[in-house]
């Protein structure tokens, strides 16, 4: 079964913001430019989720439409856990549109969208993450962190079973071309496990194996 749902505005996290367009350290020269894209983006914005439960083979590898996937990276992050939990998220075209006509126009300012762009989403995942947490939680289970196709060795060609087993162009509205690229732009395909270990997870950088990674926190 696929569930689909609609979320309210995360709260915004402007130190996000700040470290997806590469500000370092307190800069207050971009306070006003930020708050000007908050102001025009927000309007434009829809936080949209589809996900489905699946199980986890004996061996630890997962059947998605017609893959089975086998992946160390996915096997690191899912742990011992039973079943997983496939997602995909989009903040809507809209907002692809307003990084669009900036980026013929103003480049500062579509730097800025871009960056707002990673934040939001990685809002709506975490928000989606905190909510199945939450229902979890009742059963003594959670989460464990959530990796994506292109990531370490999960194939980007994922991209293709993900897309056709949460039929995410008619559940919100997400598509995904002949080059794998997804519009809208700012969305999200991720595999979460479901464990029974109840720790505190680690952050999600600090988890993350790519220390050289130019965003990391």
């Amino acid at each position: 079964m696929i569930r689909t749902l609609s979320f309210d505005a995360p709260s915004w996290d402007r130190c996000e913001i700040m470290r997806y367009a590469r500000i370092r350290g307190a800069n207050n020269s971009y306070d006003s430019l930020i708050d000007d894209c908050i102001r025009e983006s927000e309007p434009l914005l829809t936080y949209r989720l589809c996900y489905t439960v699946l199980p986890v083979n004996t061996d630890g590898s997962i059947m998605i439409g017609n893959e089975r996937v086998a992946s160390q990276t996915i096997g690191k992050a899912i742990r011992d856990s039973k079943q997983v939990i496939l997602f995909a998220a989009t903040v809507g075209a809209p907002f692809d549109r307003l990084i669009a006509r900036y980026s013929r126009v103003e480049p500062s300012k579509a730097l800025i969208l871009q960056a707002i762009g990673a934040e939001r989403i990685e809002s709506l995942c975490d928000a989606f993450c905190d909510q199945m947490n939450t229902e979890l939680n009742d059963t003594g289970k959670r989460l464990t962190r959530r990796v994506s196709p292109g990531y370490g060795d999960i194939p980007l060609r994922l991209q293709k079973e993900i897309f056709a087993v949460l039929d995410c162009p008619r559940k919100i509205g997400l598509t995904l071309d002949k080059s794998l690229l997804m519009s809208p732009s700012k969305s999200v395909t991720a595999i979460a496990g479901i464990t029974n270990e109840c720790e505190e997870q680690a952050d999600k950088c600090a988890a993350c194996d790519k220390t050289d990674c130019a965003y990391r926190k």
